[in-house]
């Protein structure tokens, strides 16, 4: 090459002369000619250079290209909303018993709708970020639902599926008789067709409200009854609405309950009697007033009439009364008791006779426990104080018992929790 060749080649000494010029020109020619040699190289350390500054390490200064321009992105960091309901779309048999829940994964939820075909709703609320939609109440059993949900910048998405139904079931029944009209002293009385296990979910199923308002409260009579009552007597002229929600609630392991109703009722006009056994007299007050008294007879000292506050809970224009049912014998056996109104369960109650002297009333008490007025066969007789008492009583009308020498009924026994005081009724509540 030019370079070895040049620097083979004698040069002149400094006597000769234009040898310093000559010796010059081969220095300079030859810088010239390893410039032009290895110029290719330049370039590329300039580059090196650059590449190797603080500003190329953290991407200042260099212009972006590509998928790093700003604003730019790929196919993969495109992302659509993906929304997810539980249970899941097409499930045959979901449970019952937890809520619905709607969540949504890079997006966030504009609206929730869930449609039961039995035409009920179920209402929720969104999380803080909208993400997810959770039920306020669980789905019915044996219900087929419809969950429609909107996400931004995605398709509506609909799932559907089916609640599963309960095995074992239970119902209650509720006394007074719906539209019904009853006295001051009648309870919401709620007798269930199984054991209650769980009072408290139950009892909180249950509401009783009253026009005007009253505070309301429960007490449980063993595992199959639930009564309502205020602290004092109902005002005449309440209005009661009874609100069970026991549809789905879990009374006991694996029974569910399957009502979901409102049921009102009225109190008529305040009747309060009083039988007084020592006086052998029964005084009937309305709204105030002394409406009547009449003579009574009552049970006699081998079988004595319970004391305290009893409701009415039955009535009858004639009945049959049979001693063996209240475990009393054969003592007496009559087909057509006139005017016959229940006090208790076991048995006692305030009634037409036509068989005992008209004396005996006011003067003796003669009976087997129960409250007798006199009255005439047939229970036609308008004159005879049974069939007054009984054509001015009704369901719910109190009956006081005093002086008769036996203690105060249970509360159980009928209708009869006034017997309890208010501190004792509200210690019976689960809640």
């Amino acid at each position: 090459m030019g370079v070895p060749e040049i620097a083979n080649r004698p040069g002149p000494t400094a006597a000769e002369p234009g040898g310093e010029r000559r010796r010059a020109g081969r220095r300079a020619w030859s810088r010239r000619g390893i410039l032009s040699a290895f110029g290719a190289a330049v370039p590329a350390l300039a580059l090196s250079g650059c590449g190797d500054s603080a500003d190329a390490a953290d991407g200042k200064g260099a212009a972006a290209t590509g998928s790093d321009a700003p604003g730019a992105k790929t196919k993969a960091q495109v992302t659509t909303p993906k929304v997810t309901v539980s249970p899941a779309d097409g499930t045959k048999r979901a449970d019952f018993t937890a809520p619905v829940v709607v969540s949504v994964t890079d997006g966030t939820l504009s609206a929730v709708e869930v449609s039961g075909n039995d035409g009920s709703t179920l209402a929720g609320s969104f999380d803080e970020d909208r993400t997810r939609w959770t039920s306020s109440g669980n789905p019915h059993s044996g219900t087929k639902y419809t969950v429609t949900a909107k996400a931004a910048g995605a398709a509506e998405h609909t799932a559907v599926f089916v609640t599963k139904s309960p095995g074992a079931t239970f119902a209650g029944y509720f006394t007074p008789e719906a539209n019904s009209t009853s006295g001051v002293g009648m309870p919401v009385s709620i007798n269930f067709t199984h054991p209650v296990t769980d009072r408290a979910a139950v009892e909180k199923a249950i509401t009783v409200t009253a026009e005007p308002a009253v505070d309301v409260v429960g007490h449980w009579f063993g595992n199959s009854r639930l009564d309502f009552r205020p602290a004092e007597y109902w005002a005449a002229g309440t209005k009661i609405t009874l609100s069970l929600r026991l549809k789905d609630v879990e009374g006991g392991n694996g029974v569910y309950g399957v009502q979901s109703k409102d049921v009102t009722f009225h109190i008529g006009r305040r009747q309060v009697s009083t039988v007084d056994l020592a006086r052998k007299t029964m005084t009937v007050e309305r709204d105030g007033t002394t409406l009547a008294t009449y003579p009574v007879s009552g049970g006699a000292p081998a079988h004595t009439t319970w004391s305290g506050i009893m409701v009415i809970s039955e009535r009858f224009k004639e009945t049959r009364m049979e001693s063996s049912t209240v475990g009393l014998g054969d003592e007496y056996d009559i087909a057509d008791v006139p005017h016959a109104q229940r006090l208790t369960t076991s048995g006692t109650f305030i009634h037409g006779n036509y068989w005992a002297s008209p004396s005996v009333f006011g003067s003796s008490n003669t009976s087997h426990g129960c409250v007798g007025l006199r009255d005439a066969k047939g229970a036609d007789d308008s004159s005879v104080p049974g069939y007054r008492f009984y054509e001015s009583s009704m369901l719910g009308d109190v009956v006081v018992v005093e002086n008769s020498g036996e203690r105060t009924v249970e509360a159980s026994n009928g209708l009869n929790g006034w017997n309890l005081s208010w501190a004792d009724w509200k210690a019976g509540s689960a809640l």
